[in-house]
C-alpha cells in the first residue's frame, strides 16, 4: 500500500513529466523541478501550488484553486478491502463518508473540498468475489486512488511552446479472430444456460513520446464526455471520456445510468437503434442487474426506472441509456456503494458474478483503468463515471480499452466492428488529429 499526505504516511518520489508547462505542477511532479525560485515560497508545504485540477465531476467552480492535501495508492496485491480502505483513508483526512444520507454542513470553500477517486476494473472484481484475471498491460497504475484536494490561492499558469508529441502505431490484443472466437464463446455459454449476457473487452497499446498530459486532456472535449477529465499520479495517467454515469449519490438519492447499445450518430442509426429488438434486450437486461444492484443499499420498495432505453450520442455514435434510482438506506456508506456497484453491470453482464467469471479466462489482458470507477466525492455527494472511452499512459505506452455486450442474438462480426467504432474517436484524439 502507498500513501501520500502530511500525517506521517509514506510519501512517493515525485516526477516532473518531460515537456510539461513548466509553470503548472501537476500530480506527481516535483515543484523544485516545476517552479521558478522566486515562486518556491509561495508553496504549500507537502501539497504543492493550486493548479487547475481536471478531475471528472470536480466542481467547476473550485478546479483553478484546489491543493492537493494527500493521497492514497493501493493495488490488488497489497491485499485487503479497497472499498473500506477509500471510505478511512477520506474520513482520516476530513471527509466523512460513512453515512451518504445526511447532507452536507458548513460552507463550501474552506479548507478541504472534496477528493478523487478512482477504483479499476479489477478492484470492483475483487469486491464483487469474482476471480482474478488476467495480467495487466499497464501494471504501474493503481487498482485504486483517492486524492483529497484542499482550497489554496488561485494560479496563473505561464504559456508556453505547444510539447512536442509523437503517437505510434496502435497494437491489439488480441486479432479480430480471436475476438470474433470469444463472441462464439459466450454464445455457447448462453446456450449451456451458464450466463444471459457478458460483456468482452479488448485491449491495444502505442508507444509514444513526449507528455502524454494534453493528449489525455483532449479526450475530456469529446461531444458528450459527461466524465471528461484526467487524473495523474507517480508515472502514470487516466484520461477518461465517459458518457456513463456508474453510480451518483446527492441528498440522499441513488442513481446509476447505464448505457447498452450503439449505432453509428445518423438518421439510419438511430432508427435501427430505436427498432433493435437484440439491443432493446441487451440493454433491459443490464438495468434488470443495475436494480438489483441498487436494490441492496436502497430503502424498501424505492428502486424506479426513468428514460428507458432514452437514445443520446456521444461523439460519432448513438447510444442507449436508461436512468434508474432509488432512495439510499439509512446510514448508507461509501464502501458499502462501491460493493453494491462496482463493477458496473454495463461492462461486466448478467449473472454478474457468473459473467465476471467468464471474462476472466475469455479476455487475453486485464481492463486496467478502463470499465472502473472515476469521479467526485465529497460529503453527503458522490459522482462516479463509468470509465469507458478511457485510456491511460505509463511511462512508455498509452493503453485503450473497448468492448460491447454479446446475448444470444450477437453476430460476431458486429462485435468486432462496434468496438473499433467506439475506440476509433479517442484513437485519433489521443493522436491530435
Amino acid at each position: 500500500m502507498r500513501k501520500v499526505g502530511p500525517y506521517g504516511v509514506e510519501t512517493l518520489p515525485q516526477v516532473c513529466v518531460a515537456g510539461s508547462d513548466p509553470g503548472v505542477l501537476v500530480a506527481g511532479s516535483d515543484p523544485a523541478a516545476s517552479v521558478a525560485d522566486s515562486d518556491r515560497a509561495g508553496l504549500v508545504a507537502g501539497s504543492g501550488p493550486a493548479a487547475f485540477v481536471d478531475v471528472p465531476a470536480a466542481p467547476a467552480a473550485c478546479r483553478g484553486a484546489l491543493t492537493e492535501r494527500a493521497r492514497l495508492h493501493w493495488s490488488v496485491g497489497d491485499g485487503g478491502d479497497p472499498a473500506t480502505l477509500a471510505e478511512e483513508f477520506l474520513a482520516a483526512h476530513g471527509l466523512p463518508l460513512h453515512d451518504l444520507t445526511r447532507p452536507a454542513t458548513g460552507p463550501h470553500g474552506a479548507g478541504v473540498c472534496g477528493a478523487a477517486l478512482y477504483l479499476s476494473a479489477a478492484a470492483g472484481a475483487l469486491l464483487a468475489g469474482a476471480p482474478a484475471g488476467a495480467p495487466e498491460p499497464a501494471p504501474t497504475l493503481p487498482d485504486l486512488a483517492v486524492v483529497v484536494y484542499q482550497h489554496g490561492p488561485t494560479r496563473a499558469t505561464r504559456p508556453g511552446p505547444p510539447p512536442q508529441w509523437w503517437l505510434g502505431e496502435w497494437v491489439e490484443s488480441w486479432t479480430p479472430g480471436q475476438h470474433a472466437a470469444a463472441v462464439d464463446a459466450v454464445r455457447a455459454a448462453i446456450g449451456r444456460g451458464d450466463v444471459y449476457q457478458s460483456n468482452l473487452v479488448g485491449h491495444a497499446a502505442a508507444p509514444y513520446t513526449g507528455d502524454p498530459l494534453p493528449a489525455l486532456s483532449r479526450l475530456g472535449a469529446l461531444p458528450g464526455a459527461r466524465y471528461g477529465g484526467v487524473l495523474t499520479g507517480d508515472g502514470w495517467a487516466i484520461g477518461c471520456a465517459s458518457p456513463e454515469t456508474l453510480v451518483e449519490v446527492t441528498d440522499g438519492q441513488v442513481i446509476t445510468r447505464p448505457i447498452k447499445g450503439t449505432r453509428p450518430a445518423t438518421a439510419a442509426g438511430r432508427a435501427e437503434l430505436l427498432a433493435s429488438a437484440k439491443e432493446r434486450a441487451e440493454h433491459i437486461m443490464i438495468v434488470d442487474l443495475e436494480r438489483n444492484d441498487l436494490a441492496r443499499i436502497a430503502r424498501t420498495g424505492t428502486v424506479t426506472v426513468d428514460d428507458l432505453f432514452a437514445v443520446r450520442r456521444w461523439c460519432d455514435l448513438w447510444q442507449a441509456e436508461s436512468t434508474v434510482r432509488a432512495a439510499a438506506a439509512d446510514g448508507l456508506g461509501l464502501a458499502d456503494l462501491l460493493r453494491a456497484t462496482c463493477p458496473g453491470g454495463s461492462v461486466t453482464g448478467a449473472p454478474k458474478l457468473a459473467a465476471l467469471t467468464q471474462i476472466s479466462v475469455l479476455e487475453p489482458v486485464g481492463r486496467g483503468a478502463s470499465m472502473g470507477a472515476l469521479g467526485w466525492v465529497a460529503p453527503g455527494h458522490v459522482d462516479l463515471g463509468l470509465t469507458i472511452r478511457t485510456a491511460a499512459a505509463d511511462g512508455q505506452r498509452l493503453h485503450t480499452w473497448a468492448g460491447g455486450g454479446i446475448t444470444w442474438d450477437s453476430d460476431a462480426h458486429d462485435e468486432v466492428a462496434e468496438a473499433a467504432a467506439k475506440t476509433t474517436p479517442i484513437r485519433a484524439t489521443l493522436a491530435g488529429r
